[in-house]
């Protein structure tokens, strides 16, 4: 970011101390000068700025990529503002064209009702529930009516629309854009002026959403509002971005000795990444702690702060502290204190039936892949032979380094 566009504006500490709170981790801040006068003039009045998230819950599950937006979220919320959690029941109908070649299907109105619930459950696992402000942007789309939505879709161009990247992509390839998909730009944009939005955040993608909401306002007759744009965070592959289709992700309802277990499976280098993103430590102590491992602290160590920091946070200390040790256990070849009991009848079974009737492999052929890769153990021994057949007993089976089962076979 440049700081000198804003030399110029008169600010106190407290207003560029949030405005560097504000620019940690960002892609971008538009305008920035803009959005420091709102934190002036906001500290000068006592009144609140109000920053607005939208989200079409379009699926239910939030994974540590979605919480990158959120804890952006809660760093403004802690700062004294407002935050407004918008549920896009309204937009959901249409369907984000956001990224897409194709027209997106619309969700059922008790779909959008089942997934804003839990999405909103999950995310008030990262934001304050007692100072966020819950809407549902149908609150004011659906009085527009035809005559209010004719004369919305008056103050935007098609050729101006048509600038947008996914738009002229698909045009251009001759796919077919529905002429609903142009109002979802709108309507997002229209949210703004309905809130009176100070700042709308959102991922990259959504950049031309959130302008949309910028160019409405002005034509409403209102001060615009800045946006902001979060990265996208890097998976548990440090490549792609973090997602359930590419299975590189972390959801933040899994269990804290899987979640625990999975933070400290990414590198050194993504690490650092993760913790500026992800962390709620301050800069200065992040900095601090990198200078350590430069300096010859064991990147682990701090690897497992993050861990504990991200499972904490979903699960509780306890949990983090129970996941700690479950993790270590399982690194000196121990076996966690729980794990699952299950009963199997067919003695003598083979061991590629019995890992998929546990539910330790998904098919017999990727249970007898497992064995060829010596990631199979039964009481603490490698089976290397695929044609094992164990007797009737009791038996500790271990399938990687974080699947057990007690498998009784009778």
């Amino acid at each position: 970011m440049n700081q000198a566009s804003v030399t110029h504006t008169p600010a106190t500490d407290r207003a560029r101390e949030a405005l560097a709170v504000t620019l940690r981790g960002v892609d971008e801040l538009i305008p920035q000068d803009d959005w420091l006068k709102k934190l002036v003039k906001s500290e000068a009045t006592g009144v609140p700025l109000r920053i607005k998230l939208g989200l079409d819950p379009t699926a239910p599950d939030i994974h540590l990529g979605h919480t990158v937006v959120l804890n952006k979220m809660r760093q403004l919320q802690d700062l004294g503002h407002t935050v407004i959690f918008l549920i896009g029941d309204f937009t959901s109908m249409i369907g984000d064209p956001s990224g897409r070649n194709t027209t997106r299907p619309p969700l059922t109105a008790e779909q959008i009702k089942a997934n804003a619930e839990t999405y909103y459950r999950q995310a008030s696992l990262v934001l304050d529930p007692e100072r966020t402000e819950i809407r549902y942007n149908s609150e004011w789309s659906d009085p527009l009516g035809a005559r209010g939505m004719i004369q919305l879709a008056a103050k935007y161009t098609v050729a101006r629309m048509m600038e947008r990247n996914d738009f002229h992509d698909r045009f251009k390839a001759g796919n077919s854009i529905s002429v609903h998909e142009f109002l979802y730009p709108l309507m997002q944009g229209y949210d703004s002026v309905a809130l009176k939005s100070d700042l709308e955040l959102g991922g990259t993608d959504q950049k031309f959403n959130l302008l949309m909401g910028r160019h409405l306002q002005q034509e409403y007759g209102q001060e615009p509002q800045c946006i902001l744009t979060m990265p996208l965070l890097e998976g548990l592959d440090g490549v792609e971005k973090m997602s359930k289709s590419k299975n590189n992700y972390i959801g933040i309802s899994e269990d804290a000795n899987t979640m625990f277990a999975k933070v400290l499976s990414i590198s050194d280098e993504l690490m650092w990444r993760w913790y500026l993103l992800l962390s709620f430590r301050s800069e200065a102590d992040i900095g601090a702690l990198r200078r350590e491992v430069e300096g010859g602290r064991n990147p682990k160590e701090a690897k497992v702060l993050l861990a504990r920091e991200i499972t904490a946070r979903f699960h509780g200390a306890p949990a983090a502290d129970a996941a700690e040790q479950d993790f270590a256990n399982r690194s000196k070849g121990g076996v966690p204190d729980e794990i699952p009991e299950v009963r199997l009848d067919g003695a003598p079974l083979g061991i590629a039936q019995l890992l998929k009737q546990a539910n330790l492999a998904p098919s017999t052929s990727e249970a007898n892949r497992l064995i060829e890769g010596g990631g199979v153990r039964v009481d603490s021994s490698v089976v290397s032979d695929k044609g094992l057949k164990l007797a009737a007993g009791s038996y500790v089976v271990q399938v990687g380094k974080r699947k057990f089962a007690r498998v009784t076979l009778a």
